[in-house]
């Protein structure tokens, strides 16, 4: 580890923002065009699909962790306990509840930066500080935010991601919607505030989750979002790796519900519903990229 590195390496850290967060750097890598990948287990992740789609990326590439964002000031550990486990060696650890940041260095159009972890319990403006420094400090151009969450559609039909953008030019030039909810929101809606604010763009990738079967695995709204990562940024996923496996969910899926006539009625009437829906008329993957590149492109002109 390099000087530099080694003086990061230290918790509470001040960004180019000057504000003191907490985030324990150990690489201070130059990265090519790089866009940061977020998601956090808990209340935005459904089946844990968004957090899976992250893990698949990482394991599928040379991910290396450049960076962790100190867990000691974000959880209450009573609520979120550490684990005592057994190394190979035979010496007993304690794992923390994790932040990590991995990077991945590849020929795609962007670098990645992977931020991803259990969401944070407290603390959430100064958790937030903590993401705008690794995206400031490791010159991320967009922010892409995944998320999954449960609704009534059932799981015999395509998968559907939704995305947004808060801002109105992004939307516009990648068909994605404003955003429109109002009410109670986690750390991600927390987060886009944040990244707003410092002006960074961000947009919010989230899939539907049946309600009915809404635990995980479900490798069918991990390959959904992977699909719509990919097809917005350009950036390969290797999501139909996932095709068996979303096979043999859905099978095991459908074996269960023919079990109770009441749920194979209510499965159908969630098929009719999503029959009748209009498919919305998106641009092709290849354009949507295509505005994407020039959208960074014209951000790194101003």
């Amino acid at each position: 580890m390099d000087d530099y590195a080694t003086q990061l390496s230290i918790a509470g850290s001040v960004g180019n923002s000057g504000v003191m967060t907490e985030v324990i750097w150990e690489e201070a890598p130059s990265l090519q065009s790089p866009l940061l990948v977020v998601a956090f287990e808990g209340w935005f992740d459904a089946g844990e699909c968004a957090t899976g789609a992250i893990q698949w990326i990482v394991d599928q590439h040379d991910a290396r962790r450049i960076a962790r964002i100190d867990p000691e000031e974000f959880f209450d550990f009573q609520e979120n306990r550490p684990h005592v486990e057994i190394a190979v060696d035979g010496e007993r650890r304690i794992k923390w509840p994790s932040l990590d940041a991995h990077v991945i260095e590849n020929d795609f159009p962007h670098d990645l930066v992977l931020l991803s972890g259990l969401e944070p319990r407290m603390r959430w403006r100064t958790f937030c500080d903590s993401v705008v420094e690794i995206a400031h400090d490791t010159k991320c151009e967009m922010v892409v935010t995944l998320g999954a969450m449960v609704a009534g559609i059932p799981h015999s039909r395509p998968a559907e991601v939704k995305g947004s953008a808060a801002s109105a030019e992004l939307a516009r030039r990648l068909g994605l919607d404003r955003p429109s909810y109002q009410g109670p929101t986690g750390i991600i809606g927390t987060l886009h505030d944040a990244l707003d604010s410092a002006n960074l763009p961000v947009i919010s990738l989230r899939v539907g989750v049946p309600h009915y079967v809404a635990g995980p695995p479900n490798p069918k709204g991990t390959r959904a979002l992977l699909a719509e990562f990919e097809k917005v940024t350009g950036v390969p996923t290797g999501y139909s790796d996932l095709d068996a496996s979303v096979l043999e969910w859905e099978q095991r899926v459908s074996d269960a519900v023919e079990q109770d006539s009441e749920i194979v009625g209510y499965v159908r009437q969630l098929e009719e519903e999503a029959d009748r829906a209009e498919a919305s008329d998106l641009p092709s993957g290849d354009d949507l990229a295509a505005e994407f590149q020039k959208f960074l492109r014209e951000q790194r002109d101003e």
